[in-house]
């Protein structure tokens, strides 16, 4: 008789944790691979056309392996869950690695961040465009144009809103907390005090940009499909998605204490 395969995934997760088993191990790489092309398929419809899926799989299997190498079975939640953060991780880890995003796009996005925390400080309210604009010293124009490029090159998520200088870039403060019993006290207050500056943050963006944010982390929906029912191309939704992220990155780096310097 034929096992169920949710037993025959226990058995192959005693079987790693207990000895090790290599056996187990690859079962368990096999089991859970269609998260790697998943998170990659996910990641690659934001990506330029010249980053191929299939690397992004390659990527995200090393992210895989240390997950399941990592994952502490008596903890009680869901390796689905863990291992998600952690593919993502390694994929845009190996990005950066690459170093394939140019320099000027990345001080673009950081010049965005601190006009926008500057002026939002400044209006007590969400700047606009033109505001933003013109704080950076640009045209409106120019923006649209500098959002666009960020918006093609640039691995732009939630996965770097919370990633400062001594925090690990693979913790989800959108996610559940693992088990809060476990966690160091100081941990746990830090994690729900991020959930509510991003609570905060994103309830103050603009009704199409948090529509976006709705919709594609929470809805499971890609840009394309986000087009479809905002009734916009699926560039003008990358736009708005980077634009999001960037005010939502700003405020919780302000809060923290370390927006980029002008």
């Amino acid at each position: 008789m034929r096992s169920e395969p949710r037993t025959d995934l226990s058995a192959a997760w005693a079987a790693f944790k207990e000895s090790g088993d290599p056996e187990a191990r690859e079962s368990l790489i096999l089991s859970y691979s269609p998260l790697v092309k998943y998170v990659a398929g996910r990641l690659s419809s934001s990506l330029p056309q010249t980053v191929d899926t299939a690397d992004l799989i390659s990527y995200g299997v090393f992210g895989l392996i240390d997950a399941i190498e990592k994952f502490d079975t008596a903890r009680g939640i869901k390796f689905e869950t863990y291992a998600i953060a952690r593919i993502k991780g390694a994929i845009i880890d190996e990005l950066r690695a690459m170093d394939w995003v140019p320099r000027s796009v990345r001080a673009r996005a950081r010049e965005f961040e601190t006009a926008y925390v500057c002026l939002e400080n400044k209006l007590k309210r969400v700047p606009d465009d033109s505001e933003v604009a013109a704080e950076m010293g640009v045209s409106t124009r120019e923006l649209r144009s500098i959002l666009a490029r960020l918006s093609y090159a640039s691995v732009i998520s939630f996965e770097e809103m919370w990633a400062g200088p001594e925090r690990d870039e693979h913790q989800d403060p959108l996610g559940t907390i693992a088990d809060e019993r476990a966690e160091d006290p100081v941990d746990v207050f830090e994690s729900a005090e991020i959930k509510e500056i991003l609570a905060g943050a994103i309830d103050r963006l603009p009704e199409r940009e948090k529509t976006v944010i709705a919709l594609y982390y929470y809805e499971g929906l890609t840009l394309k499909e986000i087009g479809t029912v905002l009734g916009v191309t699926e560039s003008r939704v990358s736009q708005l998605h980077t634009k999001a992220v960037l005010r939502l990155r700003a405020r919780l780096h302000a809060a923290q204490g370390f927006v980029p310097a002008t």
